[in-house]
């Protein structure tokens, strides 16, 4: 009777009632499956293909909705990375939360000073100079002597989230990534959904044209460049986390490679694409890596690479969405 009333006063007040979309029963099917999935798979295995999914989600924010392809978003993993390790390492008694948080800050600082040096510049002349700049930040990591150099930092400890929660326990610290990979998403999201979202839409669709309704898009590209590069820190300041570990593989351009491969195939410009293509990507090298094919790795990921973009132009998330698109006009009709 309640539900009724209310949707009465939603259709007096000139509203139609929220009702559960399909999207929405997806979202809520996938939170349920993340809630389960540790007590099925190895939580650390997931919590990589989590960690990942992230990143290519903070990566597809810029490409997919802004239309700016960066080929030095690993400097922002690296950056989120090795800050959250160097602290938490020195500092054994910080909290955890405490150590993200300072890594995610470090890679926003950086993002902003990359965005303003590369993002009057467009297509591939913005890559080049966000390769140079990644590049440039790799070699810095090699002779800071913070890094630890090629040995990278090891053994860093997880702690306790806010005193009671033992990080050390896989299944803990798989809820609190977890939970951070729901927060972040639900922002990338909204952000999206947004007004400023939007904006964004229209500035990868037509710039001269956004111009010319009075938007500056240099600071609209500027504020999602920056909030990439937050995300990317916090995907690496997690996986450090998970893993103990900061390295410069985290920095490498093959790094700023993977991400690229994850979300092309995955669907560029969706949501869930990034999370299909990272869990794609990190399932086959895990099984490859365990098979007789282990030094053929990159080579088979490659050929599928060239094979999906062949069959699925627009990524497996982004052809399910243009087949459904088809299959409701045809209904329609």
């Amino acid at each position: 009777m309640a539900v009724l009333q209310q949707d009465h006063q939603a259709a007096r007040a000139g509203r139609a009632p929220r009702r559960i979309t399909p999207l929405g029963v997806l979202y809520l099917v996938l939170f349920l499956l993340g809630l389960l999935a540790p007590w099925v798979a190895y939580p650390v295995f997931l919590m990589k293909i989590l960690c990942f999914a992230l990143f290519a989600s903070a990566f597809n924010l810029l490409l997919g909705f802004v239309g700016l392809l960066s080929f030095g978003h690993a400097a922002f993993l690296a950056t989120g990375a090795y800050i959250t390790g160097f602290l938490l390492a020195e500092y054994p008694g910080l909290s955890p939360a405490l150590g993200i948080v300072a890594g995610t800050l470090g890679a926003v600082v950086l993002g902003t000073l990359f965005g303003a040096l590369a993002i009057r510049r467009q297509g591939i002349y913005f890559a080049m100079i966000t390769l140079a700049l990644a590049q440039m930040m790799f070699f810095f990591f090699i002779q800071a002597p913070f890094t630890h150099g090629e040995d990278g930092l090891h053994g860093v400890p997880r702690g306790e989230l806010f005193g009671v929660f033992d990080l050390a326990n896989n299944h803990t610290l798989y809820y609190f990534v977890f939970a951070i990979f729901v927060a972040a998403f639900a922002l990338i999201r909204r952000v999206v959904h947004s007004p400023f979202g939007q904006v964004l839409k229209a500035t990868r669709e037509n710039e001269p044209r956004a111009i010319s309704l009075g938007y500056h898009t240099d600071a609209y590209k500027l504020v999602a460049f920056v909030l990439s590069a937050g995300l990317a820190g916090l995907a690496g300041a997690t996986k450090t986390l998970v893993f103990q570990l900061a390295s410069l593989g985290d920095a490498s351009w093959h790094m700023s490679g993977e991400v690229i491969l994850m979300t092309l195939l995955g669907g560029v410009g969706t949501l869930l694409g990034p999370l299909v293509g990272s869990g794609l990507v990190i399932g086959l090298q895990h099984q490859l890596a365990q098979s007789a094919l282990g030094d053929w790795v990159s080579v088979i990921l490659g050929a599928i690479f060239v094979v999906c973009v062949l069959s699925f132009r627009s990524g497996i998330i982004g052809e399910c969405q243009r087949w459904i698109a088809r299959r409701q006009q045809r209904e329609e009709k």
